[in-house]
């Protein structure tokens, strides 16, 4: 296996490196009302090489023109990218031609920056998708469970815009590494850290885990879809970090004063429920199967298969 390349490696600012990839189609209406149809859109995705930060956005059709209007929109939120990996999508060729062009000949003023130095497109060898893991692994986190939490529902361009924007909350708030060795700091490292400071919020709402599709009006359908997907995407990723191989020996990394992420059922979205290992029971044989673990809501008792430690700088560096 090869070394990573330095810009996954070299720390700077989030979106200066970024993987670029289309995904879909989606169906959607053309408009509310009676005389609507079905027409497609699809999902450009943009992740971030250094933090791996993700950026959605809903693109109409896979035109050279839509995309590069989606590049502007990302770059007005995000910033001027200095490279972008990608395939060799027509639309992505064509428009990496347009926009060095445009940069080049500065016929029209676009940023200071940007007029100075141009987007590197950096494209990968043809039939090759394992050279874009990082970004195809984004593909697959947005878009295997968007597909089946949206099923036979047709939303609005409008709609399945605030839909992506909510899946992109979900995926960067996810929980990386503790922020403090402390035992009392019961935070965690976000990729939304890197863009924004703080860990993303969403806004309360009510639990439509259970309710009847046909009863809910548009809008409560629309964040329905999102409460699904929240679940569904959660679950996968909590299975991943209690990925475990048949042991012989007691091989648990548990340690009293590790941040763990409690495994627990009707979180709502963007809730990822932490806290601190106080203590630990060994049973007759001297294996830990059971934690106690300090919350922001008291202490709590839990097996450790419904707990999730974080990684932590061992985990890193051996």
């Amino acid at each position: 296996m090869g070394n990573l390349p330095p810009q996954r490696l070299n720390p700077d600012f989030p979106f200066l490196s970024v993987g670029l990839d289309f995904a879909g189609p989606f169906y959607i209406l053309n408009r509310k009302g009676r005389g609507s149809r079905l027409i497609k859109c699809y999902l450009c995705l943009f992740v971030c090489l250094r933090f791996k930060c993700i950026h959605l956005e809903c693109v109409s059709d896979l035109s050279k023109e839509s995309f590069v209007m989606t590049l502007k929109r990302f770059i007005a939120r995000r910033g001027k990218p200095i490279e972008i990996f990608c395939d060799n999508g027509r639309n992505f060729v064509a428009a990496a031609k347009d926009v060095g062009d445009f940069i080049k000949n500065n016929t029209e003023p676009l940023s200071g920056f940007a007029s100075q130095e141009g987007i590197k497109f950096i494209f990968t060898p043809t039939y090759a998708p394992h050279f874009g893991g990082i970004w195809e692994a984004g593909v697959k986190a947005a878009k295997y469970h968007a597909k089946r939490v949206i099923g036979n529902s047709h939303l609005t361009f409008e709609e399945i815009t605030t839909l992506f924007a909510q899946i992109e909350s979900i995926l960067n708030s996810r929980p990386l590494y503790p922020l403090s060795s402390s035992p009392n700091y019961l935070l965690s490292l976000t990729p939304g850290h890197f863009l924004i400071g703080r860990p993303l919020t969403s806004i309360p709402s009510a639990n439509l885990k259970n309710a009847k599709e046909h009863s809910l009006k548009r809008f409560a359908r629309l964040e329905q879809i999102h409460q699904h997907f929240w679940r569904r995407w959660s679950k996968e990723y909590i299975a991943e970090l209690q990925q475990r191989i048949k042991w012989r020996n007691d091989t648990s990394r548990l340690n009293v004063g590790d941040l763990v992420l409690l495994q627990e059922d009707n979180t709502p979205p963007l809730n990822w429920r932490l806290g601190r290992v106080t203590r630990l029971f060994p049973g007759a044989d001297g294996v830990s199967r059971v934690a106690d673990v300090n919350t922001t809501r008291g202490s709590v008792r839990r097996p450790l298969i419904r707990l999730c430690p974080l990684l932590t700088s061992v985990d890193i560096t051996g």
